[in-house]
């Protein structure tokens, strides 16, 4: 099995096809609704109490997004036109090793992102490119509580 202990310093994840299942519910009046799993508000509890870092990184930008931010208690990197170019300033303005960084995406806009990082992570049922990009292949599909199986890759 897969390990990242001890080698992960800052989580970044996807949002939409990885904390949600990719799916969006349109309301008539153009709010938006999307699926999250609550296994994931365990997970960030969890690296909160370990000290370890992470955040939403979003090319959309959406008050969904924030919400969920918001209820999970990390902060939320919205309107993100190339996610490489964002997770490089965000590891340069916390001091972090891009290589000690995760990413964990699912579609093709997150691949300069996971070409940076050291810990590129994809879900299950991530684009192709996605998984070949990746240094591990989860066994979760995004939105069922892809935050808790990388809670057990991270923490033990």
């Amino acid at each position: 099995m897969t390990s990242f202990v001890g080698e992960t310093d800052l989580v970044v994840f996807d949002f939409d096809g990885v904390l949600t299942d990719n799916r969006v519910l349109v309301m008539q009046d153009g709010q938006e609704a999307v699926f999250c799993n609550r296994a994931d508000g365990l997970a960030f509890d969890m690296f909160r109490a370990k000290g370890l870092p992470a955040l939403i990184l979003s090319t959309e930008t959406n008050p969904v997004v924030a919400a969920r931010g918001l209820k999970l208690k990390i902060p939320v990197v919205q309107g993100v036109a190339d996610k490489g170019v964002a997770i490089e300033m965000i590891c340069r303005e916390r001091g972090i090793d891009l290589a000690r960084t995760m990413f964990v995406g699912n579609d093709v806009n997150d691949l300069p992102a996971m070409a940076r990082v050291g810990l590129p992570v994809a879900v299950s049922d991530a684009h192709p490119a996605v998984k070949a990009n990746a240094r591990h292949v989860l066994v979760t599909r995004g939105g069922d509580g892809v935050a808790r199986e990388i809670a057990g890759l991270v923490l033990g």
